[in-house]
């Protein structure tokens, strides 16, 4: 079972992040760095068990944000850092480029547009194309394209790797992330006293980044909420990786003022995607997947690829966006109460994160003010999972390989259940390794993953026949 160090009672904190997602993990980076001590609270058993954990992985550039908006600042200024740091972190970056695609003479129609839109956001890379133009840059294109969009800039990164490694450099920095503690209520009387199923935390300053619940965070700090989450489900069918082959540049379609739409695109992981839907729920904990809605999503891939027929499924899944009743970042600065909001994050969480947590930190003020003093980035150095790069299975000495699908080596694993932090559930040691994530679905190597995560998981892979858990 994980355990975790608590905080001493005496202590009292810079910043406490609550939610451990891809923009708490960005947040409690971007604190450290500059110099505050940070604690950082998360409800699930792993960092990215809620929204994060499903997402389409790309970096955007911001062409098609809302002019002049905090959405379109925050994705470029995110964009920009991650771009600055992934070398050095050794976080991946495939160059994919992607193809905003039309199908109708009507979609056509709405290119220039969206290519102005582009060119106003500072996006000067985009191209509009025929479709001869479109299907040269990408030949497995239907035929039945009309035009195209090229964006040349967007990427495709690893979604994973790069929260953990931000939350990694800000251990590194003396930060406290505390997996399976649930914020029961705070108050505010110069300090934040702040309840939770681990016992009291102190903190000068408070972040609410608790995404799928960032409303009942506020509230559970005694704010009267501002917005209202509503979640937005998204399904997604992951291709086989000889799909690969088929497609290298993110298809996007037209899109509309609810939603980007279904994309088609590459994965660093080596398959093709293909999803999310948009779905309004209330449940803010299931995310299911139905047959209906997963078929029509191949028989859409198909469509815009016809190459992509006959590749098998390998994996289906669904997550929740955090959307509220209005398209903008809810971004709530309370200076009086020494706390700050960053809710409403919907698809563009990942390429923003950094552009959050720059934007937290500039709203606290703390180091303008010189309450901190600035460290020294300590040098984090994630492992490699994306299909662009060497792999661990690739190198000398590997030893044995227990995801055979995904190539994933013993070190590899032991490696993540020895880190600074270790996965708290199984989901947490795929997304640090891959393994199980392949062909089989964990059937052949769920047996040593057992094995060697036994006693390590807040809920093991094996049931414990000898002490009935």
């Amino acid at each position: 079972m994980i355990t975790q160090r608590c905080p001493p009672q005496s202590e009292t904190f810079d910043v406490a992040v609550i939610g451990a997602g891809v923009v708490g993990c960005a947040v409690a980076r971007r604190f450290a760095l500059a110099g505050a001590r940070v604690i950082v609270i998360e409800k699930g058993a792993d960092i990215l068990s809620g929204a994060s954990k499903a997402n389409s992985a790309i970096l955007h550039t911001g062409f098609d944000a809302p002019k002049n908006s905090l959405e379109l600042e925050l994705v470029q200024a995110g964009r920009r850092e991650y771009l600055e740091i992934c070398a050095s972190m050794n976080l991946p970056l495939v160059e994919t480029g992607a193809l905003v695609c039309a199908w109708t003479k009507d979609e056509a129609a709405k290119l220039e547009g969206i290519a102005e839109q582009g060119l106003a956001n500072g996006v000067s890379t985009v191209r509009l194309l025929t479709a001869l133009e479109a299907r040269a840059i990408e030949p497995g294109l239907s035929e039945s394209i009309v035009a195209a969009l090229h964006v040349p800039d967007e990427h495709v990164v690893d979604p994973w790797s790069a929260p953990l490694g931000y939350v990694s450099q800000a251990m590194a920095l003396g930060a406290l992330v505390l997996r399976q503690c649930e914020l029961l209520g705070g108050s505010f009387d110069g300090e934040w006293r702040l309840d939770t199923s681990k016992g009291d935390v102190r903190a000068k300053f408070v972040i609410n980044a608790a995404g799928l619940y960032g409303d009942h965070v506020d509230a559970c700090l005694g704010f009267t909420p501002e917005f209202q989450i509503k979640p937005r489900k998204g399904q997604f069918v992951v291709l086989d990786k000889a799909a690969s082959r088929q497609l290298k540049t993110i298809i996007l379609p037209v899109p509309n003022e609810i939603t980007k739409g279904v994309v088609v695109c590459p994965t660093a992981f080596g398959n093709i995607l293909v999803g999310p839907t948009a779905e309004e729920q209330e449940d803010r904990v299931r995310a299911t997947v139905e047959h209906d809605t997963l078929a029509g999503l191949v028989t859409h891939g198909v469509k815009l690829v016809p190459g992509l027929a006959n590749i098998p499924v390998t994996a289906v899944y669904a997550g929740l966006r955090p959307a509220s009743e209005k398209k903008e970042y809810r971004v709530i600065d309370r200076p009086e109460s020494r706390a700050i909001t960053l809710g409403g994050i919907r698809s563009t969480g990942l390429s923003a994160a950094l552009g959050l947590a720059q934007h937290a930190l500039k709203l606290h003020g703390g180091s303008a003010r010189g309450e901190f003093v600035e460290k020294v980035a300590p040098t984090i150095h994630m492992p490699n999972l994306a299909e662009t790069r060497a792999r661990d299975w690739q190198a000398e000495g590997h030893g044995e390989i227990i995801c055979h699908c995904e190539m994933v080596t013993r070190r590899e694993i032991e490696a993540a259940l020895n880190s600074a932090l270790p996965p708290g559930d199984f989901g947490g040691l795929r997304r640090r390794t891959r393994a199980g994530m392949g062909r089989c679905q964990g059937f052949y190597c769920n047996a040593r993953l057992a094995e060697m995560s036994k006693g390590c998981l807040a809920t093991p892979l094996a049931v414990d026949q000898e002490n009935g858990r």
